[in-house]
């Protein structure tokens, strides 16, 4: 039996400000829903130009249950379709990535289509003479994803046919990806590597809350981050060393304390966007390498340079499944496939002009964090499957995000709060409520 298909007021109500219904993790029918309504209507990130360097490049992705297909034209334009044959239906690609040179070419019947999407030609076309195919959509070739925005060279679309602007959908949190670029000396990134890209056994939006957590590192990090710091801290007495290695750097701030993150602070934005690290992040103390901020005083200026380097926010969520680490440039997707399975992308990009080291750390850090063979990742997974297994339980229904909630608290507001604070967990469910049911019949009584 469906329980909310069709009933918006019983979505609604499986978020109650301070609680969120188990079934928001578990429950099959609402990971459908999610996929058929929740992804649609929101901006999802599509991949960044730099993959379509030339003409023929094309990636492939999945936004809901939908494949997507975007390619770059010889004109020097990016297009993005849905990857289906308008004949049979058949996907067009089906690697992540590739060149298809001139035209795409439909592997069961030889249909092909330009870059652009248009049809190039049919085989026997002579058989659809005097059959009004000229008129029908299959004659128009791929079809075009109707809401598409690049910018700065970062690629998005919505599904939805009516909706929200890129720009009040994003709003002020593109200031994260302004500062990721910004920190290139040439104001421009590249994708030069494929990403790590693994499965988690449990529902997507476990992966997403836990981007803004500050109270878990000092806790499920305490075995591996912990004891790599109390290695080093050895050594040092051992060896005398002064110097921090590049790796200590990089995995010694997940040991941060609880009174740091609070001072550190959270800044949520409207439509469940948010980031940690606004006075103070785990990236701050990271060394100078190789005169890069010599190359950013030169490209900027002494105090615009300052203002993009100081600003090192430790995660941003960009609602509703990617997150964007500015100070090392990295941005994760976290990609829906089962209701308890995700695939996790976790994309690198090197600052174009910026030292070669910058991007050896960003590396580093990738491997070292959100790898499976990885120093601190395998700890959250293993919290997201024992999550996943224990929200079965009959024990209680309900998952509590009460830290620091005020009775009322207003939603799609811009705020700085304590760097501790359940908030931008609540507000993503806040705009996981919206965009789940903006498109749905609103006069439907919830469920009993």
């Amino acid at each position: 039996m469906e329980r909310y298909r069709g009933r918006p007021d019983a979505i609604a109500g499986l978020v109650q400000g301070h609680r969120v219904h188990r079934d928001v993790y578990i429950d099959k029918e609402i990971f459908d829903l999610e996929l058929e309504h929740l992804f649609p209507n929101s901006w999802i990130y599509v991949g960044h130009a730099s993959q379509l360097k030339k003409p023929g490049d094309f990636i492939t992705c999945r936004i809901g249950k939908q494949p997507i297909l975007a390619s770059r034209h010889r004109d020097g334009t990016i297009h993005v379709f849905y990857n289906r044959c308008p004949h049979k239906g058949v996907k067009i690609a089906s690697e992540p990535c590739g060149n298809t040179g001139k035209f795409f070419r439909c592997p069961y019947h030889a249909w092909s289509f330009k870059t652009d999407g248009s049809l190039l030609a049919i085989p026997l076309k002579k058989g659809y003479e005097n059959t009004g195919f000229d008129n029908d959509q299959a004659a128009r070739g791929l079809t075009p994803v109707k809401n598409v925005k690049i910018y700065r060279d970062f690629i998005f679309a919505r599904l939805a046919d009516e909706g929200l602007s890129f720009e009040d959908f994003f709003a002020d949190s593109l200031s994260t990806i302004d500062n990721m670029i910004d920190r290139s000396p040439t104001g421009e990134l590249e994708i030069v590597g494929a990403p790590i890209r693994y499965m988690h056994t449990c529902n997507w939006k476990m992966l997403v809350e836990n981007q803004t957590d500050t109270c878990h590192p000092m806790v499920a990090h305490e075995s591996s981050a912990g004891t790599a710091i109390k290695v080093w801290e050895r050594e040092q007495e051992r060896t005398g060393a002064t110097e921090k290695p590049m790796a200590v750097q990089l995995y010694a701030p997940f040991m941060s304390s609880y009174e740091f993150f609070e001072q550190s602070g959270i800044r949520i934005w409207p439509n469940g966007h948010g980031h940690t690290g606004v006075s103070g992040s785990i990236h701050q103390d990271y060394d100078d390498l190789d005169g890069y901020f010599s190359m950013m005083v030169e490209a900027y200026g002494e105090e615009r340079a300052k203002a993009i380097l100081s600003d090192n926010r430790h995660n941003t969520v960009y609602f509703p499944n990617i997150m964007v680490k500015g100070s090392v440039a990295i941005l994760r997707n976290f990609i829906p496939v089962a209701v308890d399975r995700t695939l996790v992308e976790s994309w690198v990009y090197r600052l174009v002009g910026a030292p070669d080291k910058m991007y050896e750390r960003a590396l580093m850090y990738n491997r070292f964090i959100n790898a499976p063979t990885s120093i601190v990742g395998h700890d959250d997974l293993e919290m997201y499957e024992r999550a996943q297994e224990g929200l079965t339980s009959d024990g209680n229904e309900w998952v509590n995000i009460q830290r620091l909630y005020e009775a009322g608290e207003a939603e799609d507001v811009t705020e700085v709060i304590n760097g501790t604070s359940e908030r931008q967990m609540r507000n993503q469910f806040y705009a996981w409520r919206k965009f789940m049911i903006q498109d749905m019949p609103q006069n439907v009584e919830a469920a009993e």
